[in-house]
């Protein structure tokens, strides 16, 4: 099975999300097919931050297993941390971590 990239990924949060938020898709049926795509991306990023998650956490934890996600979001922390040149211990009390 081939990797999928993070655009594809997203793709299948947002649908995925899409299916467990009717209401939603109701209040935005007479958009444009651009505007209620605009919407579901900001009501993903809403639901990201509700969960205290970004959103390209709530795209993994959407399109992984509770285990997979755990192990794939801290190695995409450490990434995010070694590009900032920020110590581990002090990026994860910036970003609220708990390793």
């Amino acid at each position: 099975m081939t990797e999928l990239t993070q655009e594809q990924r997203h793709e299948q949060a947002l649908e995925k999300y899409k299916l467990g938020t009717p209401q939603l898709l109701e209040e935005i049926k007479d958009l444009s097919p651009d505007d209620q795509k605009d919407q579901i991306q900001w009501a993903f990023e809403d639901e990201a931050e509700a969960q205290g998650l970004q959103p390209w956490e709530l795209t993994l934890k959407y399109t992984s297993t509770p285990e997979e996600f755990e192990a794939q979001r801290l190695v995409l922390h450490k990434e995010a941390a070694e590009v900032l040149g920020v110590d581990w211990e002090e990026y994860c009390e910036m970003n609220n971590l708990v390793v």
